[in-house]
């Protein structure tokens, strides 16, 4: 800070320490002084509107966002009878699902029960779309919308930074991430080749498995050649949510 000539702002500092449930207890409860200033550790933050856990749960996050997505469809339903179809589905996108999808890479491998809350909201905006009750079925709904789950949005998100990290299309940082495996797989034609990614290994299953570089392996070695031969960007896009439309409806013809 001090080569880049900058001063720190004390109430805009945060400290928090980062371990698994079971060693909350081991953490230091006292904080560190940076810059003449006693900085004092928390059990959560927040970092470009992210609320991260001092046990990495994400939980405060998860209700964070259910809680404001519900206050705004409440609002929505309020003004439904005034506004034609479109124009609400247009709201409901702009104002619910950009909040679905707004740093979720960052939920991957989180326990069911959490992305259950947030599924819950997205069936919430499509029973407020068609106007239909809670006891109503809402596979069709969310269908007819096109929207994918909220599972396969997480991992069609990292399946794009993936892309964009084997095409020079992302900061060096995370292009270090990912590296190839040199396996009889690369020496096949063209037709039927799929560029896997080595996964590496983790000691907590818990946390290690949700970095990107082992989620993003996986969800990238989890996809059928068509998709990770891609040209472009826009047809890697259009692929992977056919793919993942698929998968999220079984049996439905895309």
């Amino acid at each position: 800070m001090r080569s880049n000539r900058l001063q720190l702002n004390v109430d805009k500092t945060d400290l928090i320490w980062f371990t698994t449930s079971r060693r909350q207890h081991q953490l230091p409860i006292g904080g560190m002084v940076i810059g003449g200033h006693d900085i004092t550790p928390k059990l959560s933050v927040r970092n470009l509107g992210v609320i991260f856990d001092a046990d990495l749960s994400m939980s405060r996050h998860v209700d964070f966002i259910a809680g404001r997505c519900f206050g705004v469809l409440r609002q929505l339903r309020g003004i439904r009878r005034y506004v034609t179809p479109p124009v609400l589905q247009s709201l409901v996108t702009s104002f619910i699902l950009t909040r679905l999808d707004y740093c979720n890479s960052v939920l991957y491998g989180l326990p069911a029960v959490r992305s259950a809350r947030l599924q819950a909201v997205q069936n919430a905006a499509a029973r407020l779309v068609f106007g239909l009750r809670r006891c109503d079925h809402i596979n069709d709904a969310l269908i007819s919308l096109h929207w994918l789950r909220v599972a396969e949005r997480i991992n069609f998100k990292i399946a794009i930074m993936v892309y964009q990290c084997l095409h020079g299309q992302s900061p060096t940082y995370l292009q270090n991430f990912v590296t190839a495996t040199s396996s009889r797989v690369d020496l096949r034609s063209s037709t039927d080749q799929q560029r896997k990614l080595l996964v590496p290994k983790s000691r907590l299953k818990t946390i290690g498995d949700r970095a990107f570089p082992i989620a993003g392996a996986t969800v990238w070695n989890n996809l059928p050649s068509y998709v990770t031969s891609s040209p472009s960007i826009n047809i890697f896009r259009s692929r992977l949510k056919t793919h993942l439309f698929r998968f999220s409806y079984p049996g439905l013809v895309v």
